[in-house]
């Protein structure tokens, strides 16, 4: 039987904090449009540490953090004592204590010490000795302690020896540089093209952002006596954001090239993207890795984040399950099996969909095309606007996630308050806000309503709510109706995803093509399957290390520029719907 009480789907439910983003129009003297305010959710780049069996999780612009005793449950603690604006905030424990760095590039980079989180008592131990961005600590089993850092897409990610007040000892090392003719998957642009700038304003933008890749976010593993140096590319706002890892016998290499990379990739789905993240155990001796999940639409920095089933497999390799990434899946109070299916599959895609109103460009259909940069937005204000979706028939239904977007509330939210910037011309964390109320039903024949959550009046945060039903209903009909929200802007879905068990059998299955285009690129295309209303692409270096995913919808065809040069390769096709999931055979890229 399954333990609703540990099921948990990406993005993370956090209360992620509230950015104001007053864009000049200018950066670093490019002129990249005109003057702007956004007001958007923001949060990426997670490290996550197990400290005196409490879960700590810091992310970029959240002016806080939050913990866990579980995993599942996180609960967000306020702080005035960390630098809120600092990117890239690293967490690990060294001798004992918990240090946590961030990203300065024109002034010394400071370290903060704390032995109790949970009671504020975050002082800072050094004021810092050299500049740095993406920092990470890692303190080896001899108690010897590295940094590592790097962001740039000019320059290598470094790494180096330092003493107790963080030091240098002796000269940092670059360690990783981009590789894009023999790792594909450091290519940059929507799934790996490059698109050729258009317009004036295109043409600038890529001007400022380059056309080569961003190697950041670095984060080392110790395990058996191997270093795994994990690290990010190509781009954080790109679906193509991954982690791939170098390995060495000691913590400054030499490196040599893992060809598992990337082992985080999440490029297709309702939310993409799996890059600048953590991986850790948990107190079972499980292991997670948590990262960047995209959404870059009000901005190029709105992120949430994710955490994914991982491991090592018996000849050392590093992999992550993201299979089915943005499905439920059970955070099990013991051991588990990292390639565990999801327990239910999703109802409601393209599902149909009637609201109250809805503002021109954000039609009710956009809250069910499992694409989260994609929203229904009502055309007033008030409260009492309501999102329904008709799932065709009476459905057995476990769980329902809502997903909200922020929809132009840089007219509407009030100014971060006085000092809220910390000095800075451009943006500021707006640190309190009035949570969403919402109240989800469902019906069987569109008369009778049965609630399922109401948080009206609950003053609960929750931007990305997965409720999972106690015992599973019948249901044709699910409801959303909104209470009051943010800045009592409008009410914006963009995704109304309902989960549960289809009654009839899963999709056929498929017979994979696999064709190398380059030594980068394999065509892979298969038949339609009976039943399918979506396709899992998995591949690897071997027939049972199919590690890697990528996830689409409405299409029997998938060109994977994502290989590594001079790896063979093997591929799988396995179609899955409401009914469940059938498994593709494994057949070998063909040269």
């Amino acid at each position: 039987m399954t333990d609703t009480s540990r099921i948990v789907c990406n993005p993370l439910d956090l209360a992620y904090r509230y950015q104001d983003i007053r864009f000049s129009g200018v950066v670093r003297g490019t002129r990249l449009g005109e003057p702007r305010r956004t007001v958007h959710r923001e949060a990426a780049d997670p490290s996550i540490v197990l400290y005196r069996q409490r879960y700590y999780l810091f992310a970029s612009m959240s002016a806080g953090f939050w913990h866990s005793t579980d995993l599942v449950n996180w609960e967000y603690r306020a702080t005035t004592k960390l630098p809120a604006l600092d990117y890239a905030p690293d967490v690990r424990e060294v001798d004992g204590a918990l240090y946590i760095s961030a990203s300065r590039k024109e002034e010394n980079c400071p370290f903060f010490r704390s032995v109790d989180p949970l009671s504020d008592d975050f002082t800072e131990a050094t004021p810092g000795t050299f500049q740095f961005w993406d920092p990470h600590l890692f303190q080896d089993t001899d108690s010897t302690t590295y940094l590592y850092w790097g962001c740039d897409n000019k320059t290598p990610l470094y790494g180096v020896q330092v003493d107790d007040s963080f030091k240098q000892v002796g000269e940092p090392l670059p360690l990783i540089a981009s590789d894009t003719d023999a790792h594909g998957w450091e290519q940059i642009g929507e799934d790996y093209v490059q698109k050729v700038p258009a317009t004036e304003q295109e043409k600038l933008v890529a001007q400022f952002m380059g056309t080569t890749p961003y190697i950041e976010g670095a984060w080392m593993t110790q395990r058996e006596g191997t270093y795994y140096l994990q690290y990010a590319a190509p781009g954080t706002e790109l679906n193509t954001y991954a982690d791939g890892y170098y390995i060495a016998n000691s913590p400054l290499g030499p490196f040599t090239y893992s060809e598992n990379s990337p082992f985080s990739s999440k490029p297709g789905g309702f939310i993409a993207g799996a890059g600048h993240g953590s991986t850790f155990q948990d107190r079972h001796g499980n292991w997670w890795h948590a990262s960047t999940m995209r959404i870059s639409i009000n901005d190029v920095f709105e992120r949430r984040i994710g955490l994914f089933p991982a491991g090592f497999d018996e000849d050392g390799v590093l992999f992550c399950n993201q299979n089915f990434a943005d499905y439920p899946f059970i955070v099990p109070d013991g051991p588990f099996e990292p390639w565990a299916p999801p327990p239910w599959m999703l109802l409601s895609y393209k599902a149909k969909a009637t609201a109250t109103s809805s503002k021109p460009g954000h039609e009710p259909s956009e809250a069910a095309d499992e694409n989260i940069r994609t929203w229904w937005a009502a055309d007033g204000r008030a409260p009492g606007e309501s999102l329904t979706l008709d799932l065709g028939a009476s459905k057995t239904i476990h769980a329902v996630q809502i997903n909200l977007a922020d929809h132009e509330l840089g007219s509407i939210a009030p100014e971060a308050p006085e000092g809220a910037d910390q000095g800075h011309s451009w943006r500021g964390i707006i640190l309190e806000h009035q949570p969403a109320e919402l109240l989800i039903e469902t019906s069987t024949d569109g008369n009778t309503w049965t609630a399922l959550h109401d948080s009206r009046g609950a003053d609960s945060d929750r931007p990305h709510a997965l409720i999972v039903l106690d015992e599973a209903q019948s249901g044709r009909y699910v409801r959303v109706t909104s209470g009051r929200l943010p800045f009592d802007g409008p009410f914006a879905v963009s995704g109304l995803r309902v989960f549960g068990l289809g009654a009839g059998t899963a999709p056929a299955p498929v017979l994979a093509r696999a064709q190398r285009i380059d030594e980068r690129t394999a065509r892979i295309d298969w038949e339609p399957s009976e039943g399918a209303t979506g396709y899992n692409i998995r591949y690897g270096s071997h027939p049972d290390k199919l590690y890697h995913s990528w996830q689409v919808h409405d299409r029997t065809h998938l060109d994977l520029r994502s290989l590594n040069a001079g790896i063979k390769y093997w591929a799988a096709v396995d179609a899955f719907g409401e009914n469940g999931i059938t498994t593709g055979c494994a057949v070998p890229v063909q040269p």
